[in-house]
């Protein structure tokens, strides 16, 4: 399985996870949504590149020319809500593709925030049989919503690969995906990979709630 971290290189998309990281920049929601759609079409264009092509014939105004264009049905797939301007940073590049959102939250044990389940309370997703599938997230902290997401997407049909695309994942989330995906068919791609968690399960540097970051706290 590969597995990019986008901050082991120098790229224009270290600066956008550094505004929404950086407290004195984050709390401007528009500009918080903004940077996560921009670092969505950064990596729309990395996987892109992994992507099978086919050569097409069209006709300019002068003449006949070929151009390879992707052939392959590509379906992006987002666990609400604060994927939602990650999706559409995708879908702005990947924009004939089909869409599929799931509700994947933390249903939490106790008041301390220490433990908690993983619910799925709704999915409407396109057929994905011999698809590639995008799953964005924008933060994979432990792996355990990620992994749901795909299980539930599963019963759409088999996808053809597998592309897992956070912004910030922790160490731990990143193992957890290696071990639960299929290796042969899944890549990993993060535009950064933090150390740890905390007790609450939270990614440390991370970047706090991303969800609250783009559309308020909820109650």
């Amino acid at each position: 399985m590969k597995v990019y971290n986008f901050s082991e290189n120098n790229s224009l998309l270290n600066s956008f996870v550094r505004e929404i990281r950086d407290v004195n920049i984050q709390g401007d929601r528009l500009r918080f949504r903004r940077n996560i759609e921009r670092i969505g079409e950064i990596m729309a264009y990395e996987i892109s590149k992994d992507l099978a092509y086919g050569r097409i014939e069209i006709t300019t105004p002068l003449a006949l020319t070929e151009v390879s264009v992707p052939s392959e049905d590509v379906v992006i797939g987002t666990i609400l809500r604060a994927g939602l301007p990650f999706h559409h940073g995708m879908l702005n590049y990947f924009d004939g593709a089909e869409n599929a959102f799931v509700s994947a939250y933390r249903k939490y044990k106790e008041t301390g925030h220490q433990s908690f389940d993983i619910h799925i309370e709704y999915i409407a997703s396109p057929s994905v049989e011999g698809k590639v599938l995008i799953i964005t997230d924008p933060m994979l902290a432990t792996g355990s919503s990620m992994e749901l997401t795909y299980r539930a997407l599963l019963t759409k049909g088999t996808p053809s690969h597998i592309h897992i695309a956070t912004i910030i994942a922790s160490r731990q989330a990143i193992d957890y995906c290696v071990a639960n995906f299929p290796a042969e068919k899944t890549t990993i791609w993060a535009a950064a990979i933090d150390p740890e968690l905390n007790e609450s399960s939270y990614i440390v540097p991370g970047i706090g709630d991303a969800g609250d970051l783009a559309y308020g706290q909820k109650s």
